[in-house]
């Protein structure tokens, strides 16, 4: 009896001794993902209110932004591709998060692609505004087709496509029929910004940097074989380095990608190399990893690159020394404006003192922990509103921005899905063949920032 007892004790001790040793941070570690995702859950419900009751009923589309004032509540009943896009992969997002039922998604979706169908076009391509209400071009605010915009209303219907069968065909004829080759420069090897309707011209600007949201739309063209593989690697990853005007002379060296020469210029901020952006805001680097698997298939480029940004933004704050973090182009109490983290810009934009809620959301797979925090120290800033977090905070006045932007509101449904549901809006896009078949490209580049 006495061995058995003394046995015992030291199986106990030792057992104890065992769970002395585990790390306590691995504790913390699980509390924090288990807040996080609770907060996750609870700000995609509030978020997803705001779709439900500014999307016209009748037409499926959603009104581009609202904003909280003394008077109640101002509703810009526009809308643009950008936005359309933004509502579906929001629907597909609410749907798999719980939010709303399958049959509720399909009978919202099936009213927007209705709607998409009857709408004016240009070689299939979408103008930049409608009215909501009856899905008419909003002509006061000029005709124009944007490469950029249309890039995410493919991308929002490829995701439906494959999110639900049943609206397959009707999502597949609409991407089908837009002709991106009709905004290729086949001669410079970039496309054009965008067609001006009533000019009857191609913008003379082109979509030359690479690490810009428009890489969406190359990647999408390509994958349609709208335009060549070979327009990849004609973008710029920095400008040449005799262009003395950026904000930095890059260092780096050329490579040859399929036939292409491609210089691999970076950037040095904080002793971190990276690929700028142009203006060094978060939705320019970040947005376009919404649908594709940057961080996965991209693990020597772009998703490298990603993590950079999100570290260098973290960084920049504190060196700020801004209570929180996240710079991107924005609505203002007054307007709207662009914002970065100014030194990650090839021609930076100011950052204004301005942290706007979605940058956050974007960075959910980079640093869930400064994430987390940041959700935080927002809330106590008292960004929570009705529908989530308000759109923008100033660090210095702390005067808040109380709009609700159905393009940010997007990309924070879209963030909180792929990181609840490991990557779901980005499988439904690469389970597509144009989704699939660029994939190449993501894998055999390595950017000059080892």
């Amino acid at each position: 009896m006495k061995k058995v007892t003394i046995f015992s004790f030291v199986l106990a001790f030792c057992l104890i001794a065992h769970l002395a040793l585990v790390p306590a941070g691995s504790a913390q570690a699980a509390s924090s993902t288990a807040g996080l995702n609770a907060e996750l859950k609870s700000i995609s419900k509030k978020t997803y209110r705001f779709f439900k009751d500014y999307t016209d009923p009748k037409t499926g589309l959603t009104s581009d932004e609202i904003r909280m004032t003394a008077k109640g509540v101002e509703e810009a009943k526009r809308t643009s591709p950008t936005n359309i896009s933004m509502y579906m992969m929001s629907t597909v997002s609410a749907h798999q998060l719980g939010i709303i039922s399958k049959k509720e998604a399909v009978s919202r979706l099936k009213t927007t692609l209705n709607t998409l169908e009857s709408m004016d076009k240009w070689n299939g391509l979408f103008y930049n505004w409608y009215n909501t209400d009856d899905a008419s071009l909003k002509k006061d605010w000029g005709e124009f087709i944007s490469q950029v915009d249309n890039g995410w209303l493919s991308a929002g219907l490829i995701v439906v496509g494959q999110a639900y069968p049943e609206l397959q065909p009707q999502s597949h004829k609409l991407v089908d029929a837009m002709d991106y080759s009709t905004l290729y420069d086949p001669e410079v090897g970039q496309f054009r910004g965008g067609y001006d309707v009533a000019k009857g011209a191609l913008t003379e600007h082109h979509y030359g940097t690479f690490y810009t949201e428009p890489r969406l739309g190359s990647y999408i063209a390509i994958g349609k074989g709208d335009v060549p593989k070979e327009h990849w690697w004609k973008m710029y990853r920095t400008m040449p380095q005799e262009w003395d005007w950026q904000s930095q002379i890059p260092e780096g060296q050329t490579v040859n990608y399929d036939g292409v020469d491609v210089f691999e210029g970076h950037y040095t901020y904080q002793g971190q190399k990276f690929v700028p952006s142009w203006g060094g805001s978060m939705f320019e680097g970040l947005m376009p990893s919404l649908v594709l698997k940057e961080k996965e298939l991209g693990k020597k480029a772009l998703g490298l690159n990603n993590q950079r940004h999100v570290d260098l933004q973290i960084r920049y704050a504190k060196e700020k020394g801004y209570p929180a973090w996240g710079f991107s182009p924005s609505a203002t109490p007054t307007g709207y404006s662009e914002f970065a983290a100014t030194p990650l810009g090839i021609s930076g934009y100011k950052d204004g003192a301005t942290v706007t809620s979605h940058a956050t959301f974007l960075a959910l797979d980079y640093a869930p922990k400064e994430v987390y925090q940041n959700i935080k120290a927002l809330k106590k800033m008292k960004m929570m509103g009705k529908y989530g977090l308000y759109d923008s905070i100033n660090m210095d006045t702390k005067e808040i921005a109380k709009a609700y932007l159905a393009l940010d509101q997007g990309m924070i449904m879209v963030s909180i899905a792929n990181t609840l549901k490991d990557g779901v809006i980005r499988d439904y896009f690469h389970s597509d063949p144009i989704g699939k078949k660029p994939e190449e490209l993501l894998k055999k580049e390595e950017f000059s920032i080892q």
